[in-house]
């Protein structure tokens, strides 16, 4: 914890010297440059030569990441409307890991346990065997109080799959979690809809002492209540979306997802809490890295008409939300709203992928 602290307040530090140096001197400071001053900042504040140098390198990485991320949007404010974002201090409790950048220099895993330099030796519950070459570790504070280290590793180039299994398109709601191509639908679970009383009873207890000093120990206690709800909830919905996601890679060949613009639906008042419920982005991500590492396809395609356009015979027709069957008018195709769909998601993907 003491390390995680010490990167907070270097990590302020930068940010302000370079918040300085623009307001000065209208100078750019670049990840080298602010890296190049770390020698200096060790003599100012002792407690820094306690952390691994490497580590102190990364916060400066992190904060190079932040500026250029603020550039970037700036530049994409016009087209998107969203707010640029400037960098801000971390707080107390806003800083919560990390980072070794050369796993074999400075952090190596035993037979003991993790062993980090500056640190020492950690006993670990190791969740499964390391695959590949392991190149960076990152230790991350939960806000309950738990500690992880992910491991990233290099597997090298994926070997393509050969096995002769159909592709799929996927048509993601809210009605149901998804629906597929060949006729599956996957349920949605409303994690958070089914924790909504457990956290507002939590809310009600914080609500009553949350003015009291944060050293307060009852104060803590029940802050720690509301975190154990959110990391429940959370931990249901990457469980789920991590095994959907598994399953369908294991049965296809090639996948097809909707390119979904989720900010941007989350305007929706009415919809927004269910929207943020289902993570449809966290679930995209789950299929597009699972099926890089498998060797199989994965491509995502905008949405635009699929609900409206007819799958046999590509008649369009304008359709309410409350339209839950497709029935065309040209051809007499009659299917479920969201399967008619998922196949022209399919389709779109397996055209552009001739393309």
């Amino acid at each position: 914890m003491a390390h995680i602290e010490e990167c907070r307040l270097l990590y302020n530090q930068l940010v302000c010297a370079r918040v300085q140096a623009w307001e000065k001197n209208k100078e750019s400071l670049s990840r080298y440059e602010q890296q190049a001053t770390l020698p200096m900042l060790k003599q100012q504040r002792k407690s820094f030569s306690l952390v691994y140098s490497q580590v102190l390198q990364q916060v400066c990485q992190r904060v190079d990441w932040a500026f250029k991320g603020f550039f970037r949007r700036l530049k994409e404010r016009a087209k998107t409307g969203e707010k640029a974002g400037f960098p801000r201090y971390k707080g107390q409790n806003r800083y919560d890991s990390i980072t070794y950048s050369q796993f074999s220099n400075g952090c190596r895993l035993d037979d003991k346990g993790l062993r980090l330099s500056k640190i020492g030796c950690i006993r670990v519950v190791q969740h499964r065997p390391l695959e590949g070459m392991p190149k960076s570790c990152t230790v991350t504070r939960t806000a309950t109080g738990k500690w992880f280290a992910s491991i990233s590793c290099d597997i090298g180039e994926p070997t393509p799959c050969k096995e002769d299994r159909p592709p799929v398109g996927i048509d993601v709601g809210l009605n149901s979690f998804a629906v597929t191509s060949d006729g599956q639908k996957i349920a949605n679970q409303r994690f958070f809809r089914k924790e909504e009383k457990a956290l507002a009873k939590a809310q009600r207890k914080w609500d009553a002492v949350k003015k009291k000093p944060k050293t307060d120990a009852v104060r803590e206690k029940r802050r720690k209540v509301i975190a154990r709800v959110h990391e429940r909830i959370r931990n249901k919905r990457h469980n789920f979306a991590h095994q959907e996601s598994r399953k369908i890679v294991n049965r296809h060949s090639f996948i097809v997802a909707e390119k979904l613009e989720v900010q941007k639906m989350q305007k929706n008042r009415r919809l927004s809490k269910s929207i943020a419920d289902v993570a449809w982005s966290l679930f995209r991500h789950c299929l597009e890295y699972k099926a890089e590492e498998a060797g199989i396809g994965f491509k995502a395609v905008k949405p635009d008409y699929t609900s409206q356009d007819c799958s046999a015979c590509g008649h369009r027709e304008k359709k309410s939300l409350s339209d839950r069957v497709h029935h065309c008018k040209a051809c007499g195709y009659t299917t479920d709203r969201d399967h008619n769909a998922a196949i022209n998601i399919l389709t779109l993907g397996l055209q552009r992928q001739a393309d």
